[in-house]
C-alpha cells in the first residue's frame, strides 16, 4: 500500500489488518506516528523515485494505491504533480512488471462531473480538465486518466472516488478535518454556503476493500454517503458538541477577493498556508453532492450513520490534543 500513514490510508491498514491480511506500506518516512503500533511492515521508498518501487512491491499479490499530495494551495505546483501525476505512472507501471493481481486506484470525487446546483454527480456525468479548480483536482485529474489508460492496456486496476470522509485518525487533518477543529475551538462564526457528501472513514477503507474483491476492472465507484449542506453539517456537530453552530452566511465574491489578497500575502510573504484559500472557496461554489448508488449496488459499500462518523472525528481529535 502506498499512503498508509494518510487519513484514509490509515484506516484502510486498520481494516485490512483486522481481515488478517499482511501488509506492506511504502512510506518515505517509516516512523511515522500513524503506522507507530501497528503489525505492518514498512519499506522506504518514494513515488518520484522509480528504483524504490519495483523492490517495494516484490512478493505482493495486490496494491492499493492511495497516497497524493493533497494541499489547496501549492507553493509550488509542479512538486504536486510530480507526484500525484508522474508517482501514479510509476507505482502503477511497476505493478504491471511485478505481475500485482489486482490494484485499487484512489481517486477522488473531485475528478467527477458535478451540475453543482444540488443535482449529485455520478461516476458517468460528463466533465473536462477544464472543470477542475485548483493544482490538486487537475493532478488527480491526470492521474485518473492515466490509471484508466492502464487499464485498458491489461492492468487488472478498480479506481475509487471517495467523496468527504470523516472519523478517526485524521492526523495531519484534512481541509474537511480542520474545519471540524476550527468549529469545535469556536473559530468558525460565519461560513460559506455549500454541500458536501460525507462519509465514515472507515466505509471508505472498506469501500476499497470490496473493490479489490468485487470491483470490475476499469471501472469508477463513488465512496460516499450522505448529501448536506454545511449549515446542515454545522446543526449536528453543534448538537453532538454542545457548541454553538456559525451564526452568519458570507456571501461569495466578497470572500473570494479576501482569499486572492490572503493567497498573495502567503505566496509572496508569509510563505505559510493562506487561511482562507482561492481553491477552496472556489469549490464552496458548488453544492458537491454525488450518488454512490453504484457502490451500494456493485460491492455492497456499507453506510455507517453520519452522526456516528461526526461523533467518531469528534472523539478523535478531542483525545488527540486538537480542540482546546
Amino acid at each position: 500500500m502506498t499512503g498508509g500513514s494518510g487519513f484514509v490510508g490509515r484506516a484502510l491498514v486498520q481494516e485490512l489488518l483486522d481481515d488478517g491480511r499482511q501488509v506492506r506500506v511504502l512510506a518515505r518516512h517509516p516512523d511515522h506516528p500513524a503506522l507507530q503500533g501497528l503489525a505492518v511492515e514498512v519499506v522506504q521508498g518514494d513515488l518520484r523515485q522509480p528504483e524504490s518501487l519495483k523492490t517495494a512491491l516484490q512478493g505482493c499479490s495486490h496494491l492499493f494505491h492511495v497516497a497524493a499530495d493533497y494541499r489547496l494551495w501549492v507553493p509550488h505546483p509542479p512538486e504536486m504533480y510530480v507526484t500525484n501525476v508522474e508517482g501514479t505512472r510509476h507505482i502503477l507501471q511497476a505493478a504491471g512488471d511485478c505481475g500485482v493481481d489486482r490494484v485499487v486506484y484512489t481517486s477522488t470525487v473531485g475528478t467527477l462531473g458535478n451540475p453543482g446546483d444540488g443535482t449529485p454527480g455520478t461516476e458517468a456525468t460528463p466533465v473536462t480538465l477544464a472543470d477542475m479548480v485548483g493544482h490538486y483536482k487537475k493532478s488527480k485529474f491526470l492521474a485518473e486518466q492515466l490509471a484508466v489508460e492502464f487499464a485498458r492496456q491489461g492492468l487488472p486496476l478498480m479506481i475509487v472516488n471517495p467523496s468527504t470522509p470523516v472519523g478517526p485518525w485524521d492526523y495531519r487533518p484534512t481541509p474537511t478535518g480542520q474545519m471540524i477543529v476550527d468549529f469545535l475551538n469556536g473559530q468558525m462564526p460565519a461560513y460559506l454556503d455549500s454541500g458536501l457528501n460525507l462519509v465514515h472513514v472507515r466505509d471508505v477503507a472498506r469501500g476499497h476493500i470490496l473493490a479489490e474483491q468485487h470491483g470490475r476492472v476499469g471501472e469508477k465507484y463513488i465512496l460516499g454517503h450522505q448529501n448536506l449542506s454545511l449549515s446542515e453539517i454545522f446543526q449536528i456537530l453543534a448538537e453532538l458538541s454542545q457548541r454553538p453552530a456559525p451564526r452568519w452566511r458570507l456571501p461569495y465574491y466578497p470572500i473570494l477577493g479576501l482569499a486572492y489578497i490572503n493567497e498573495c500575502w502567503a505566496n509572496w510573504v508569509s510563505h505559510r498556508p493562506p487561511r482562507i484559500p482561492i481553491a477552496a472557496v472556489k469549490m464552496a461554489k458548488k453544492f458537491m453532492y454525488f450518488d454512490n448508488r453504484k457502490a451500494v449496488a456493485e460491492l455492497g459499500l456499507p453506510q455507517t450513520p453520519i452522526r456516528e462518523a461526526l461523533q467518531d472525528a469528534i472523539s478523535w481529535f478531542q483525545g488527540h490534543g486538537y480542540v482546546n
